[in-house]
């Protein structure tokens, strides 16, 4: 049977949009988080980092031998770049392993304020070839975050003529960009939010009717049968079946798109692609995705998934007729701890005794937990936990880990 020194297992690298989502990441499975102080960072609509928990979140990633790359990678204005400087020193006497950039004058500005850190390519530096990765590299670059729109084909002849120690970060899941690798010029035109300061107010996802100019007031659907397409709503990524060939192709590591996105996201994305990388270390060449990875990344929020441009130009990357995300599960409480027999949680969302509820722990597989019996605090029995926040109990043969969540399925 072949092993893991057949397949170079990639780095996993995961989404934290504040202090919360980063010990999340962190817990459930992630080598490395991406995240942003509160400017110059790519995702505005995230919490993000201020000061003090830009320090917490670097000593816990550490503490628990995980990477910190800070996103720097929007294109910043003229009133922008007098305050750089200060944050480059700032996250660089944190700590921090590595700073993500893709504007020149920032990329100049890394190499005199903050020297130590790793550089990496963003995705916003529309990295297609292997010249451009060469130029890159060239600048001081230790990483580039290809762009979206390369073929596994395309990036492994950029992994053969680049040098070995420049590594290539690959998106494995999450949405994906109507644009040119993230560089979107909708948002600012249509509502004046700038996608490439941070604040992309995602027009790629609206629903759009078509109206002929002589024909002012009738609108026609853009829909899709047989014989017509669609423009816009692009189909999430998610290549978790495929892990396999993204080693292969020489990606170093492979990326959670997600900055945004909830708690219990950046969790369960992180647990399932943990568990796919760890069957994948194990089995090498026999490898096949557990299905328990699948069912997890089909219980998250989510809109239908595609492949992106991994084999060629895609046919199934747009959303057509409902383009709205795919909600079937919620969190319906997150666990304290276990005492004297009883899974003692924090109630998040409504439910009622004799309900079926997934543990969803760190590092591992999904479990059923059924509260076949539900109390209060106080040891009161209860028909339903009905108030965000209340303390319940519930009996259960064997411990539970602080901090695992229960998931119901949503009506």
């Amino acid at each position: 049977m072949n092993t893991s020194t057949d397949i170079k297992i990639p780095e996993l690298l995961c989404p934290a949009g504040d202090l919360t989502r980063l010990k999340a990441a962190v817990d459930y499975g992630a080598d490395a988080v991406y995240l942003a102080g509160e400017e110059f960072g790519m995702r505005t609509a995230a919490t993000n980092f201020g000061e003090e928990d830009l320090k917490k979140g670097i000593e816990y990633a550490h503490k628990n031998g995980v990477k910190v790359h800070i996103a720097c990678n929007t294109i910043p204005h003229n009133e922008e770049i007098p305050r750089l400087p200060a944050f480059l020193e700032l996250i660089d006497s944190l700590g921090a392993d590595a700073v993500i950039a893709a504007d020149l004058g920032t990329i100049g500005l890394i190499k005199k304020y903050a020297p130590r850190l790793e550089l990496h390519a963003s995705v916003q530096s529309g990295i297609c070839n292997y010249e451009t990765a060469n130029a890159f590299y060239n600048l001081g670059a230790k990483r580039v975050v290809l762009a979206r729109e390369l073929s596994l084909d395309e990036i492994a002849e950029i992994r053969a003529k680049t040098p070995k120690d420049l590594e290539i970060e690959a998106f494995a899941h999450g949405a994906m960009c109507v644009s040119f690798s993230a560089r979107c010029l909708l948002s600012s035109y249509m509502t004046g939010r700038d996608s490439n300061r941070g604040d992309c107010a995602q027009p790629c996802r609206w629903s759009y009717s078509l109206m002929e100019e002589k024909r002012e007031g009738q609108y026609f659907d853009i829909t899709e049968t047989d014989k017509g397409t669609y423009i816009l709503n692009a189909n999430d990524l998610c290549m978790a079946e495929h892990l396999d060939k993204m080693a292969k192709s020489g990606i170093d590591s492979i990326k959670i798109e997600g900055r945004a996105k909830s708690h219990y996201y950046v969790a369960v994305t992180a647990n399932a692609y943990r568990g796919a990388l760890d069957s994948l270390k194990v089995q090498g060449e026999n490898w096949e995705l557990p299905v328990w990875v699948s069912e997890e990344l089909n219980k998250i929020s989510h809109r239908t998934y595609s492949t992106g441009f991994y084999f060629g130009t895609p046919k199934n990357a747009q959303t057509y007729g409902n383009a709205g995300y795919i909600r079937d599960y919620s969190v319906a409480a997150t666990v304290d701890g276990y005492e004297n027999g009883f899974i003692i949680a924090t109630l998040k969302n409504k439910f009622l005794r004799g309900q079926e509820l997934d543990c969803l722990e760190p590092k591992a597989p999904p479990f059923t937990v059924r509260a076949s019996e539900l109390y209060d605090i106080d040891g009161n029995a209860i028909d339903s936990a009905p108030h965000p926040m209340m303390k319940i109990k519930i009996p259960f043969d064997r411990p539970v880990k602080s901090g695992a969540m229960l998931r119901m399925k949503t009506e």
